[in-house]
């Protein structure tokens, strides 16, 4: 079984993706699980882009 992790840390900011929010300031509607999220999205906060994010255990 796949996990899905709903939160994933910025290693860049600390910026913290929650699958149950989005990102609604970039369209991203809540419920979107960060592999779904666009190739070109970025950390709203810092402009990283997502493989500086990392999965955080909940």
């Amino acid at each position: 079984m796949e996990v899905r992790h709903k939160l994933w840390r910025c290693t860049v900011c600390g910026y913290i993706y929650n699958v149950d929010e989005g990102d609604p300031e970039n369209n991203i509607p809540p419920g979107t699980p960060f592999e779904a999220l666009p190739v070109d999205w970025v950390c709203p906060v810092c402009g990283a882009t997502k493989d500086k994010f990392e999965p955080v255990d909940e």
